[in-house]
């Protein structure tokens, strides 16, 4: 499997691809030298991401998950970038409830690329599974206008 990986104002990150799809972004600064024209494509718009001139990720996902992992990261991708909603907006659209949709974002194996640091509690931020936990959500968060209050 491909992987490469940037230096990001969040830290390193390592995109992998399998196939003909991005399957994971991780918190480190792992490459493995194979040549791959959507490697390098991930991380163009990940530097463009970062540097604020991208707002919506156009590349081939592939996450794993079960259905309803698959349904969340699904809704993830439709909010759009500067913008919000809570576990229950998620669960109410979903027909389940907050903890599950928690527990997927928690899974989310794409992070950033599959936003689910746009996700938050209904009295505050919630969790973030990614390295740096909080202050990495926050940091996104403010990055895109977000979450107004944290500016």
């Amino acid at each position: 499997m491909p992987v490469a990986s940037l230096q990001t104002p969040v830290g390193p990150l390592a995109v992998t691809v399998e196939g003909e799809a991005v399957t994971r972004l991780t918190w480190d600064s792992r490459t493995e030298d194979a040549p791959c024209a959507l490697l390098d494509e991930a991380l163009t718009q990940l530097r463009a991401y970062f540097d604020g001139r991208l707002k919506t990720f156009d590349l081939p996902l592939a996450p794993k998950g079960n259905d309803l992992h698959q349904a969340v990261f699904k809704a993830m991708l439709d909010i759009p970038y500067g913008q919000t909603r809570t576990y229950g907006d998620v669960a109410k659209e979903l027909g389940t409830f907050g903890q599950p949709v928690g527990q997927a974002c928690g899974a989310n194996p794409i992070p950033v690329i599959i936003p689910c640091h746009r996700i938050l509690a209904a009295t505050g931020l919630g969790g973030y599974s990614g390295s740096g936990g909080l202050d990495t959500k926050i940091a996104l968060l403010k990055m895109e206008g977000g979450y107004p209050f944290l500016l």
